[in-house]
């Protein structure tokens, strides 16, 4: 859904959002935002409340995350309808988020506190062991494209350490932003543990430097992870940062082409190609090459533009016009560039922010394809001689969330994955993706901290060392 939000930086000034459907361009929901000063004081009654939460026994903690899950899974088909009018997502895939959620919250409720245990040290002496002390209130200042799921990403393992939470979400989802706040109100968790501020985005300055907040986790852009990192560095904040992907695959010339073309193809058209961590670079060995863009144009003309409400579609709208624009012109300028268009390319003759599958081929440095990070339905394909150029194509880029490696020999694929490919996460035959049972994050100008399992759960507390003398 694009938006139009009325500046609201500087002191008594409400913002107030306009949300359009993507796929007709209709104006939607209008929502009045937060003051500045509204936005301060909720942050301060989020302190208040965290300070009672931190000593709730885990049981009591767990008991509400799962019920969260269960009112997830109650409102699943709402909140899938709500997405998909904010901001485009197929109902299937609202649906399937939603009970990824859910998953999750039952995932920490169970796991939380075994996590989280005290670790005794022996220091063959004094009693010694090491704790972990929630930090706080953690600002999370969100994206759009998967607007339940990167909150609930933060919000689950967050809340079960003992933290509590303020959501600035991304101002096109001001309905979803809200919802997930109801989430935790329905599920019976204390007053003002979890709270929305409508704000805009040059109100997170204020709320970085209030003395509320302990801690910041951002999702979005590379300069929007600057800026957030820049304000916590100088209020000496904790920041987890997950930016910006242009997730390489690796296509070895062993690899199974029908299968490998199903797996670029299921990777790149996650989310409309709208994710972080999706497969967008097609790196395929020389010998190879030309079978695999031809399998990977089939593969990719199965996901047909249609109503997102409708079954069995797979491709929806972008998430506002202007985004698909910008799509559109790093794909004329990488043709004009020398890239080949294979498939799709063509703005459609219609009301909203459609975009088709896309293929483009004869992918070189010094093109928006190669060298930026592309959020639609658009997957390069590029050449390399062998497999150590294609492992050196594949870690040039400035970026490093997620990867993967397509071959016939797992042995070789888990070597290159494991040992090769600078990213946070490596696939080998599969789709990139999250799990709440893995760690989430990349390196480079992925972003830096990690986000759910063990690793995540950790990142927003103190970690203390305890000795007793006797």
């Amino acid at each position: 859904m694009n938006v139009q939000t009325t500046a609201a930086t500087t002191t008594g000034q409400r913002p107030h959002f306009q949300t359009v459907d993507p796929a007709t361009g209709a104006d939607g929901k209008g929502y009045d935002g937060h003051t500045v000063e509204e936005a301060l004081a909720i942050a301060r009654a989020v302190r208040a409340a965290q300070a009672g939460w931190r000593r709730t026994p885990y049981a009591e903690r767990a008991r509400l995350m799962r019920e969260a899950a269960a009112v997830l899974r109650r409102r699943k088909d709402g909140f899938a309808e709500l997405m998909c009018a904010e901001m485009g997502k197929t109902l299937a895939d609202g649906r399937s988020e939603v009970e990824k959620c859910a998953f999750n919250c039952d995932y920490f409720a169970e796991h939380a506190e075994g996590l989280l245990a005290d670790q005794p040290v022996d220091m063959g002496g004094p009693k010694a062991f090491i704790t972990y002390n929630p930090l706080g209130v953690v600002l999370a200042v969100m994206p759009w494209n998967f607007p339940f799921w990167q909150v609930f990403r933060f919000a689950a393992p967050g809340l079960l350490a003992g933290n509590g939470a303020v959501l600035k979400h991304a101002s096109n989802v001001p309905g979803s932003a809200l919802a997930i706040e109801q989430v935790f109100v329905e599920a019976g968790f204390p007053k003002d543990l979890f709270r929305t501020v409508l704000v805009p985005s040059a109100s997170v300055n204020a709320l970085i430097e209030d003395d509320a907040i302990a801690a910041i986790t951002l999702t979005g852009s590379v300069e929007a992870g600057r800026k957030v990192a820049e304000a916590a560095g100088r209020n000496l904040k904790k920041t987890v940062l997950e930016l910006g992907g242009s997730d390489a695959y690796l296509v070895l010339e062993d690899a199974d082409v029908a299968q490998a073309a199903k797996v670029a193809a299921a990777a790149r058209m996650v989310n409309a190609g709208q994710s972080c961590i999706a497969g967008k670079r097609f790196i395929a060995v020389a010998s190879i090459r030309k079978r695999f863009e031809q399998a990977l144009v089939e593969a990719m003309k199965a996901y047909v533009m249609g109503d997102p409400r409708a079954d069995g579609i797979k491709l929806g709208p972008l998430q506002a016009v202007k985004a698909r624009d910008e799509i559109h012109k790093q794909v004329q300028d990488s043709v004009a560039k020398g890239a080949k268009l294979l498939l799709g390319g063509e703005i459609p003759d219609r009301a909203g922010a459609w975009y088709p599958a896309t293929v483009l081929t004869n992918v070189v440095p010094g093109q928006p394809a190669y060298d930026d990070e592309v959020f639609g339905p658009v997957a390069a394909v590029i050449e390399a001689r062998d497999e150590a150029e294609a492992i050196a194509i594949a870690n040039a880029s400035e970026f490093g969330l997620g990867s993967g490696v397509l071959t016939s020999d797992l042995a070789r694929g888990e070597r290159i994955a494991a040992q090769e490919l600078d990213a946070g996460m490596a696939f080998v035959n599969k789709p990139v993706g999250s799990d709440p049972r893995l760690p989430f994050g990349g390196v480079k100008h992925s972003g830096y901290g990690r986000e759910v399992s063990a690793f995540g759960l950790r990142e927003f507390v103190n970690i203390k060392s305890v000795v007793v003398g006797g």
